[in-house]
């Protein structure tokens, strides 16, 4: 078996990540948000907007400043993108909806689409025989939504019922502004070549998966292979061997890693990685926190959920990644009121040159704020890393 340092894996996985890459010099175009989904494979959403939602960050962390407006074209409008349950709810290339069948296939009804099929039998063909007459739908252009069961996660009918069709590929859906689904026919959204192809069987669909996961992590365990797409990891471990044995990925050993790791054939190994760049809790570099620990030393967890007074980083952190390294973590709000970017928390991890982070830090942060429109950084008193920042960015 091939022997790998921990360094050379992780340059290999900033490298698949897009993190060797220069950030462009000039205007980003769709032709970079093409190189972004080319190095990631997909972009995770998520609805905590504290600062920006998280599919604005992961672009921003490896183009820079750049327009949110013309992301949000592109997604929605281009025909390039669908959104899915890829690892969570995702926004990938339309290339690979086919790859996705088996998921829509195999998923079953939950409770609360239960009840509606129960309670409401002709509800959810209605539902999609409006969006087939009428055009695309968010729920509340529904002519029968029905009413909130809860203030928070009490969904209505129609909300249950659009998102059941989205699960099993009756429906799809892009985001409007407010980051609220609009719900379509897939022919609505998608080129035939891609929705009429070949479907693959579940099996030759994993090993695609597999073999994708593997390009847009340059090297990682079976677990982090199959992490990437959500597949279940007893039922691909033999596929990563057979695959193996096939020449299609290379078994290697990496110091300092308990498991077998397996490399891309065509993963890149640049020799250095320089850049800064934070880190949403949710990119695709740093989602999977045990691999986040394995390769950076970070020992990373998203305290959103945690009782203010449990936190030890703070709400939304961000780890702060400077020449391939994470160095820092950060607490970042956008106050929209006061036109400033609040470092509410910022933590130096060990050994790192604070000086050196703080400094860096500061131009990340005023990038940042520029390009969310905002005027000013203020940091706060809390964290080690606080009074050099602070320093930093006066």
């Amino acid at each position: 078996m091939r022997r790998m340092s921990h360094d050379v894996a992780r340059r290999i996985a900033l490298a698949a990540q897009g993190f060797a890459d220069r950030r462009p010099a000039g205007r980003v175009d769709r032709r970079h948000f093409r190189r972004v989904f080319h190095r990631t494979g997909l972009l995770q959403l998520d609805s905590v907007n504290v600062l920006a939602r998280s599919h604005y960050l992961t672009m921003f962390a490896r183009l820079g400043p750049y327009d949110r407006a013309a992301l949000d074209e592109y997604t929605a409008r281009s025909g390039e993108i669908f959104e899915y349950w890829g690892h969570e709810a995702s926004l990938l290339p339309v290339e690979h909806y086919r790859l996705f069948q088996w998921r829509m296939d195999e998923r079953e009804p939950w409770h609360s689409i239960q009840d509606v099929l129960r309670e409401h039998p002709d509800y959810v063909d209605r539902v999609y025989d409006e969006i087939a007459e009428h055009g695309p739908r968010t729920v509340g252009e529904l002519a029968d939504p029905g009413a909130r069961s809860g203030p928070w996660w009490g969904h209505n009918k129609g909300k249950i019922a659009l998102e059941w069709l989205f699960t099993k590929g009756k429906l799809t859906a892009y985001r409007n502004a407010n980051f609220a689904r609009i719900y379509d026919l897939p022919e609505g959204v998608i080129a035939p070549e891609h929705l009429d192809g070949p479907i693959p069987d579940r099996e030759t669909a994993h090993r695609e998966l597999l073999l994708l996961a593997a390009r847009h992590h340059g090297i990682g365990t079976v677990s982090d292979l199959a992490d990437y797409y959500r597949l279940h990891v007893p039922t691909v471990r033999d596929m990563v061997q057979e695959l193996t044995a096939g020449g299609h990925l290379v078994e290697v050993e990496v110091h300092g890693w308990r498991e077998p790791a397996f490399l891309h054939p065509e993963a890149r190994r640049p020799h250095r990685v320089q850049g800064a760049a934070l880190l949403s809790p949710f990119d695709s570099l740093i989602w999977n926190r045990d691999r986040t620990e394995r390769i950076f030393a970070m020992r990373y967890r998203i305290e959103v959920y945690v009782p203010r007074p449990d936190r030890v980083h703070g709400y939304y952190v961000l780890p702060f990644l400077l020449d391939g390294r994470l160095v820092a973590r950060v607490d970042l709000k956008a106050d929209r009121k006061q036109g400033a970017l609040l470092v509410r928390a910022a933590h130096l991890e060990p050994g790192a040159d604070e000086p050196r982070v703080a400094g860096a830090l500061a131009d990340e942060a005023h990038t940042m704020a520029g390009w969310l429109d905002l005027g000013e950084v203020k940091v706060a008193d809390r964290g080690n890393l606080a009074a050099a920042l602070r320093q930093a960015v006066r």
